[in-house]
């Protein structure tokens, strides 16, 4: 059983390695976990950048606000193409904008505690905070992150894109920025790592 982990993300393993998809390229040392003053599996003591990878606010940063910014402009471009010829695609943005938004402040939340070095009761996201109470958030977490590339997808397809105004387009741009180098750095140090 893993320490320091919250009982619900104790059993989300990988069965191959018998570790947590977040650590499953991580040297085996152990360390402590500020947020929960135990012991944390997978971390080197001295292996700051990759404590810093797995922060809250690493992962806020680089995938939950990325990922509220790709909601919240396909909602916003459902409106406007919604708008006045369908209210139900209309009404569907809005509705998706509201989700964009929670999702927003979870994950500043999420971002402010752990720079505080304060727990907080919440997930990253609706869906996650919903998994939660069937005792698999991280499942709903990848459900989550499966329909934000959906939302990528549409918006690239659909031609919706074109919906954005310039200061819109910037923030996509942005986000997917952001997004895809910190997957790239991240992958790129863990296989540094792993061949040192």
């Amino acid at each position: 059983m893993l320490t320091g982990v919250p009982g619900r993300l104790r059993n989300i393993n990988n069965t191959e390695t018998g570790k947590s998809p977040l650590t499953a390229h991580m040297p085996p040392e152990q360390t402590t976990n500020p947020m929960y003053s135990e012991t944390c599996p997978a971390i080197h003591p001295a292996d700051r950048i990759q404590k810093f990878f797995v922060r809250p606010f690493f992962l806020t940063l680089t995938i939950g606000i990325p990922f509220c910014i790709f909601k919240g402009l396909f909602g916003l471009a459902a409106i406007r193409v919604g708008t006045p010829s369908n209210p139900l695609l209309a009404g569907f943005g809005w509705f998706v904008v509201a989700w964009a938004s929670i999702d927003l402040t979870m994950n500043a939340v999420r971002a402010t505690g752990d720079l505080l070095h304060i727990p907080t009761p919440l997930e990253y996201c609706t869906l996650a905070e919903i998994g939660r109470y069937v005792r698999r958030p991280m499942v709903f977490l990848a459900g989550d992150t499966l329909l934000s590339f959906l939302i990528i997808c549409l918006m690239l397809w659909s031609g919706w894109i074109m919906q954005l105004t310039q200061q819109e387009a910037y923030l996509w741009y942005a986000a997917t920025t952001l997004n895809l180098i910190s997957i790239s750095l991240v992958s790129l140090y863990n296989e540094a790592k792993r061949a040192a």
